[in-house]
C-alpha cells in the first residue's frame, strides 16, 4: 500500500517510520520547503526518535507527495490545518484522497474540530478519518505496544483503515462517534497541562480528582456538541490520561509544570490552543468548563495558579453525579 505522511515532527516522524518498518508500506514524507526537520532528515535519515530506512521517500513538493497514494495522513500542528488545506485544495486530485488526521486540537479561532476544518476545505466527510489514542513514540520504538482508536463519519472506512493499520505493536479499536474522538482527543491535552501545573506547584496528589472531573468535564461538552459522553472515558480521552498527565514524555505536562515554575518550554504543547477553543465551543452552548477554565486564566490572564486552585476548591458543593 502506498502511504503519504505531511508532517516530519515527532509524531508524524513516527508514523511513517510505523508505516513502512512495520507495516512494511510504501511510503513517502512531505514537509513544507525550507523545513528544518525535513531538511535534517533528508542530510541524516534520523531525528532524536527514529531512523528512515532507505525505502522511505522524502519531499519538499506538496503535490509530488498527494499523487503518490490514495491515503493522506496528516499530523502537523492542529492550528496549522486551514492554511495546509488552503494548498491541498488547490491540487486537482485532493478530491480522490482520503484524509486521516493524526493531531489531538482543536481549532482556537473557530472552534471547530479538525474534521469540520476539512470538509470547509472541500474534502468529502466519508472521506476523512482521525487517529487518536494513547502512546508515545519513545515507547513505540522500543516495541511496547499499545491500544489507538480510528474514527470517521464512515464506518466502512474506519474497517479498512482498522484492519490496514494495526499491528502487534499498536491494536485499533474501530470508533463510531468522531465528535467525541475528535474532542476528547484535543481536550486530554488541556488536562496535561493542569496535571503539569499541579506537578509544579506540588500538588501531584490532587491528579486523581483532576482526572475524574476533568473527564466529566469533557464528557458534558461531547455530550452537548452532539456526541457520545461516553467517548470521555474511552481511549480517545482517559485513556490517554497516563500518557499526558503522568508520562515524562507528555509536552503538555511539561509545559504546565514549566509554567507554573516561570521557566521556559520551546516545544509545541497543543493544548495550549484547545484550552481557548474548547472554551469557545462552551460559550456558544452556554456551559461551563470551571477546570478548562481555570487553566486558560493561569496561561492568559496572569492569574497566580495557587490562587485559581483555591478558587476551584471554594465552588459550591455539589453531588458527584447530577
Amino acid at each position: 500500500m502506498n502511504i503519504t505522511l505531511l508532517g516530519c515532527g515527532r509524531w508524524g516522524s513516527f508514523i511513517a517510520w510505523y508505516m513502512d518498518a512495520i507495516k512494511h508500506n510504501n511510503v513517502m514524507v512531505w514537509g513544507r520547503p525550507n523545513d528544518p526537520l525535513l531538511d535534517n532528515l533528508i542530510k541524516t535519515r534520523k531525528n532524536d526518535y527514529v531512523e528512515f530506512p532507505e525505502s522511505i521517500q522524502l519531499t519538499h513538493d506538496l503535490e509530488k507527495a498527494l499523487n503518490h497514494s490514495e491515503i493522506v495522513i496528516i499530523s502537523i500542528s492542529a492550528q496549522g490545518v486551514r492554511d495546509l488545506m488552503s494548498h491541498i485544495n488547490k491540487i486537482p486530485c485532493f478530491k480522490d484522497k482520503t484524509f486521516v488526521l493524526c493531531m489531538k486540537g482543536i481549532e482556537d479561532s473557530t472552534g471547530k474540530r479538525l474534521s469540520e476544518v476539512l470538509i470547509e476545505s472541500g474534502v468529502d466527510k466519508n472521506k476523512i478519518a482521525v487517529w487518536v489514542g494513547p502512546g508515545h513514540i519513545q515507547e513505540f520504538t522500543r516495541m511496547v505496544p499499545n491500544c489507538m482508536i480510528i474514527d470517521s463519519y464512515n464506518p466502512d472506512l474506519v474497517k479498512t483503515l482498522v484492519s490496514n493499520f494495526s499491528s502487534n505493536l499498536i491494536r485499533f479499536y474501530m470508533g463510531n462517534d468522531i465528535i467525541g474522538s475528535e474532542i476528547g482527543a484535543g481536550a486530554k491535552n488541556v488536562m496535561g497541562i493542569g496535571a503539569g501545573m499541579l506537578d509544579g506547584l506540588g500538588y501531584s496528589v490532587l491528579k486523581g480528582a483532576l482526572m475524574a472531573r476533568g473527564a466529566h468535564e469533557v464528557a458534558q461538552l461531547i455530550k452537548a456538541k452532539g456526541g457520545n459522553e461516553l467517548s470521555a472515558y474511552g481511549l480517545c480521552h482517559l485513556g490517554d490520561y497516563e500518557a499526558t498527565l503522568f508520562s515524562p514524555h507528555s509536552h503538555n505536562r511539561r509545559f504546565g509544570e514549566m509554567f507554573v515554575k516561570g521557566e521556559p518550554f520551546t516545544k509545541l504543547a497543543e493544548g495550549v490552543a484547545t484550552t481557548k477553543a474548547m472554551l469557545k465551543m462552551a460559550n456558544e452552548l452556554n456551559l461551563e468548563l470551571p477546570i478548562t477554565q481555570a487553566i486558560y486564566d493561569i496561561l492568559n490572564n496572569k492569574s497566580k495558579p495557587k490562587q485559581i486552585l483555591e478558587e476551584l476548591f471554594a465552588r459550591d458543593n455539589k453531588k458527584e453525579f447530577n
